[in-house]
């Protein structure tokens, strides 16, 4: 996908390319019922061209809202199931003797598409983890000496399980950091619920969208102009001081072993800038990085185990920093 220049844009293709992203809330919305927030985060990570991991317990359609985001964006989507046995170049790919020729030759891995969903990532070792990092930090494969360059765009969208369920592992610091956003999916309320089973009853079925009337309804077009103009919206000097405020008094907690870097710093700025677009603001305010902050950095702080020990959590953490730091006029 060719990049599209925000200054060369006709001055309604940032609006059109706003209503066609909005139009795919609509769709997601067809399979996946009490999920707002998450479908917003999406969005946001797509717009600023990131990555997402998506945490919540089983059953509570982590994967139907990656499979109904994927198809009302019509990108191209493979899924790998992570399992404890899955090795690195079941991802990335690997190399193939072929007999014929008698030479060996690159056989791609699913990593080579445009949406990588990868399911329960934390079902398997830190090892096969790793088979990503490369991907998702400078969007490209290298194998036996020659890189290969993955499909524009490209977005990991990674489902996990709590981590203290049985059977899974901590991603690796290195691994968490190249997630953009980390979106929690909750059980739904008792009236989305219920509308949850209505909709089944009427015969929509999860492994088959069509039954829910979910269609592509962004054109590759609209996709490339949403992400430049997310990407122009302009931030002051002193929403850049708040935002790198916000980064330092992470570090200076008592209560944080490893706080928010300059990287964190950067993903926080891309963050509000979407979700400032997506809300057709003109310019990035406090208010756009309060709303980011906790998704964008809750998965990138740890806590050292003596505040751990004392009940500290990192969300309770980054509330308490943004009532203590100015926020600029």
């Amino acid at each position: 996908m060719t990049a599209t220049d925000p200054e060369q844009m006709p001055p309604d293709a940032a609006d059109t390319a706003r209503e066609a992203m909005n139009r795919v809330r609509g769709e997601i919305s067809k399979a996946v019922v009490g999920q707002d927030g998450a479908i917003t985060g999406l969005l946001i990570a797509l717009l600023a061209q990131g990555h997402v991991l998506v945490e919540g317990v089983p059953g509570v359609a982590k994967t139907l809202l990656v499979r109904a985001f994927s198809l009302a964006l019509g990108l191209d989507t493979k899924r790998v199931q992570f399992t404890p046995d899955l090795m690195p170049g079941d991802v990335s790919g690997s190399l193939i003797y072929d007999a014929r020729s008698g030479e060996f030759e690159f056989r791609e891995g699913p990593v080579f598409t445009q949406i990588l969903l990868a399911d329960e990532i934390n079902r398997t070792p830190p090892k096969t983890q790793a088979a990503l990092l490369e991907a998702m930090a400078e969007r490209q494969v290298s194998t036996d000496g020659v890189t290969r360059a993955l499909p524009d765009p490209f977005l990991v969208a990674a489902t996990q399980n709590p981590i203290e369920h049985e059977g899974t592992y901590t991603l690796p610091e290195a691994q968490l950091d190249r997630f953009l956003l980390k979106l929690i999916v909750d059980v739904p309320a008792r009236d989305a619920e219920i509308e949850v089973l209505r909709r089944h009853a009427d015969g929509f079925s999860p492994s088959d969208l069509a039954t829910g009337g979910v269609q592509t309804v962004v054109t590759p077009q609209e996709l490339s102009a949403a992400q430049a103009a997310a990407a122009a919206v302009p931030a002051t000097d002193e929403v850049l001081g708040y935002i790198v405020d916000l980064a330092q008094a992470t570090r200076r907690s008592p209560s944080v072993q490893l706080g928010a870097s300059p990287r964190a710093a950067t993903a926080l700025l891309a963050t509000a800038r979407a979700w400032a677009w997506l809300g057709g603001a003109s310019a990035v305010t406090p208010d756009h990085v309060q709303t980011m902050l906790l998704p964008t950095w809750r998965h990138r702080l740890r806590l050292r185990s003596d505040a751990e020990l004392e009940g500290v959590s990192v969300e309770a953490l980054l509330q308490s920093i943004l009532q203590q730091t100015r926020v600029p006029l």
